[in-house]
């Protein structure tokens, strides 16, 4: 059975979508992933996204949201 570990949970303002990141790593080993699950009521997405690719994903948004600090209400 995979191992999979609780890192944050919190759910958006705006939308209202519940975010989680876990730690997921197979059982047979090998590259852990960061596991990414959206619920929307009864809908799930969930995205397994590897080392390098989290730190784009990281990069970006980061990025993002320092040239947007100042415009949410």
């Amino acid at each position: 059975m995979p191992e999979t570990t609780s890192i944050d949970k919190f759910r958006l303002p705006f939308g209202g979508q519940e975010i989680e990141f876990q730690n997921f790593v197979h059982e047979s080993g090998g590259v852990p992933f960061l596991r990414i699950r959206i619920r929307e009521n009864k809908r799930f997405t969930i995205f397994e996204v590897d080392p390098g690719s989290a730190q784009k994903w990281a990069d970006i948004m980061q990025a993002w949201a320092k040239e947007h600090a100042g415009d949410a209400p």
